[in-house]
């Protein structure tokens, strides 16, 4: 790929030229590799999707100008997978499976299209629904986060100079690169890009992933971000996420039915996949509940991706279940993702190193860290907690209960049945990264 003068770019851009979504490749890999199954285990649930600002007293309705944001979303509706993307897709190697996607699913996706949108101002914020069939709602995720996060960075940047911009651009690159000096450092480590969703841009993300790749040779596994790989010949990277469970108990029809979603999830993903991607995600209802009632077949898989626990807490926890159950933790996989940045990432390494293998999911802390790059000295860069999140499953509420209690979503007296069925031991509240 070309490397481009971000800053020269910023300062000249049109929407022609760079519109936030240029693709619906430019997207997570697992919304893919969800989506394949969701068509197949329930193409007739609907679900609603919704825009949630964790970061509240960052009034976003007072950054983005409406019309911009609609005018983003309805390019993004526009788009359609060309037939390049899906030549791609349909004859690349992932995960050294061939056709992981199946030619029935290929020929679905060239009709594709992102399904309409609900937006409205409330208090300073922007309420922002996508409703419809799960099929369709749930490739908005990716998409709507980046434009989001997108025209709040060009908002912040929109009144700076052309010589003010070209700082701003060299600091963070600088410090992009302060982080790859420290981990080639740590001779084992492997890391993935995993910022598409909260990046300051596109253009930058690309800018981090090309830097990546020279600068961490092997090191540098791949990116989750579709597009990028395909361009970049890189790995896509990804397996499933917490709207699964989320929807799967959301449809459950007793306590007992809910008690056991989690697990006919991963059931259903190891069918799907045939075995292979066998990475659990633990958290979506707390990570001791789950490892609590897991079923033993479960310790057979390649590992789990602990999420919202504090990142040593969250792995030693695991750790002393494959234990529990006869397995060496030296022949399994720890991935972590959740607010990674250098310091955690060295710190999780090296107190790890030689008892399990490890990768590292670096998200926002890769693809938005522009705190104290500004030469004007202005907040507006900072990341913010944005997440887009199942709100609502065939009319009924869903709910996240999560390790870290401020991560949590859903109604109230849901939540609460949740945990009653789930318990609260294990979670508590800590500030949230990004």
């Amino acid at each position: 790929m070309t490397v481009t003068d971000i800053a020269t770019r910023t300062y000249n851009h049109n929407f022609r030229l760079d519109s936030i979504i240029r693709s619906l490749l430019d997207t997570d890999f697992y919304k893919l590799l969800m989506l394949q199954m969701i068509r197949k285990v329930h193409p007739d649930v609907r679900v609603t999707f919704s825009l949630i600002n964790r970061s509240k007293d960052v009034r976003l309705a007072d950054i983005i100008d409406e019309g911009e944001l609609r005018a983003q979303l309805d390019h993004a509706r526009a788009l359609r997978f060309t037939k390049k993307e899906l030549i791609w897709l349909a004859g690349n190697s992932f995960y050294g499976e061939t056709q992981m996607f199946g030619a029935d699913f290929i020929a679905w996706l060239a009709d594709f299209q992102l399904p309409d949108y609900e937006l409205r101002k409330v208090d300073g914020q922007y309420e922002l629904d996508f409703a419809g069939p799960w099929t369709h709602t749930t490739m908005w995720e990716i998409p709507a986060l980046a434009i989001v996060n997108e025209l709040r960075s060009r908002a912040a940047m929109r009144a700076k100079g052309r010589f003010a911009l070209d700082v701003l651009y060299a600091r963070a690159k600088a410090k992009l690169w302060q982080k790859v000096e420290r981990l080639r450092a740590l001779p084992d480590v492997v890391v993935s890009d995993f910022g598409t969703r909260r990046r300051h841009g596109f253009l930058w993300q690309r800018w981090c992933v090309e830097a990546l790749k020279e600068g961490l040779d092997g090191h540098f596994i791949g990116t989750s971000n579709v597009l990028l790989a395909m361009d970049a010949d890189l790995e896509a990277i990804g397996t499933n996420a917490h709207e699964l469970p989320m929807v799967e108990a959301a449809l459950a029809d007793s306590d007992e039915d809910l008690a056991k979603a989690p697990y006919r999830v991963l059931e259903q993903w190891r069918q799907e996949y045939r075995g292979n991607l066998l990475i659990a995600l633990p958290d979506t209802f707390g990570t001791k509940a789950f490892l609590a009632r897991a079923p033993d077949w479960l310790a057979g898989w390649t590992g789990f991706r602990p999420d919202s626990a504090p990142p040593i807490e969250g792995g030693e926890q695991i750790i002393a279940w494959w234990k529990a159950h006869g397995v060496d933790p030296r022949g399994k996989l720890l991935i972590f993702s959740d607010g990674m940045d250098i310091d955690s990432i060295e710190d999780t390494y090296r107190h790890f190193h030689g008892r399990v293998r490890t990768s590292f999911g670096w998200g926002t802390n890769l693809t938005n860290d522009f705190r104290g790059c500004d030469p004007d000295g202005a907040p507006g860069l900072d990341a913010i907690s944005l997440v887009c999140k199942v709100t609502r499953v065939n009319g009924k509420p869903a709910v996240k209960l999560s390790d870290n209690s401020a991560k949590a979503t859903g109604e109230s007296a849901e939540m609460k049945r949740y945990e009653r069925v789930f318990g609260v031991e294990g979670r508590a509240r800590h500030a949230v990264r990004v």
